[in-house]
This record gives structure tokens, C-alpha cells and sequence, in this order.
């Protein structure tokens, strides 16, 4: 399980510090592509895996399963660790994403979410989440 927050740099290049904890769960390669909310989501080769078998089973006459299916799996990209464990993120990724100097990388569970930074905080300021875990009971969730 992915859990934690954590501020770094993306360089101009592109590279951008996997954080050692989560490098720990990832490996040395992984997946990143376009995420939801204007993120890039990374998963681990496993999860990957386990995603697929799921996209699988998604009838293609569903239009907008289509469409969905092209934007998460066109865009993804395998990636490997550096010796400074750094990644590569490749540019239309970063464009997607508007990454730019400051980025914030999240576990979330499965995942890893990478944010600039600004959005980063545009997007999260839990002011709602009253309403929020309203919503989350009635999906059966509830802490």
C-alpha cells in the first residue's frame, strides 16, 4: 500500500526523484500515465498487470469504455530508475499534467499520484470533506 506525501522537483529535462519509499514498493520499473484530476497515476508492473485483466473484460461496444481505454493506456509509459532514482517523465505526460518545477507525489493505495504542486493544493484543500464522507457511507465506506 502506497501512504504519504512528498514535495520535490521535476528538472528541466524531465527527471524528476521517485521518493526512496516508494521506489521500495515499485521496483526499479514501473508504469506512469495519465491519471484523473489532471494527475499522473504510477503503478507498479504487478498492479499494471492486474489493470489490464480489468480493461479486458470492458466490452468494446461501449463508447465510452473506448474512450477511456485510449486515454489511460495510449499515454502510459514504462519507466525506469536511475541510480539517483530519478525517472524520466516523458513530455506529454508532463504537458497533461502541467508539470513544471514543484511537484507533490501521494501514495494512494494502489498508486502513486503525481501533482505539480500548485495544483497540488488547488485541487486538495479538503474544505468539503463533511460532505465528502456523506458521499463515501453511502458507497458503503465509512471509518
Amino acid at each position: 500500500m502506497f501512504m504519504g506525501e512528498y514535495s520535490h522537483t521535476i528538472d528541466s529535462k524531465g527527471r524528476m526523484i521517485v521518493p526512496a519509499k516508494f521506489r521500495e514498493q515499485l521496483g526499479n520499473s514501473f508504469v506512469v500515465t495519465k491519471g484523473l484530476d489532471g494527475c499522473l497515476f504510477i503503478y507498479s508492473v504487478e498492479e499494471w498487470k492486474n489493470i489490464e485483466e480489468k480493461f479486458r473484460q470492458v466490452p468494446l461496444t461501449t463508447k465510452g469504455a473506448r474512450k477511456f481505454t485510449r486515454f489511460f493506456f495510449a499515454s502510459a509509459a514504462m519507466c525506469e530508475v536511475d541510480k539517483q532514482g530519478r525517472i524520466l517523465v516523458p513530455n506529454s505526460l508532463r504537458e497533461y499534467a502541467q508539470l513544471t518545477k514543484d511537484v507533490v507525489s501521494v501514495g494512494v493505495l494502489t498508486r502513486v499520484e503525481v501533482w505539480d504542486k500548485d495544483r497540488w493544493q488547488e485541487d486538495n484543500d479538503y474544505e468539503d470533506m463533511d460532505e465528502v464522507a456523506e458521499q463515501m457511507a453511502e458507497l458503503g465506506l465509512s471509518i
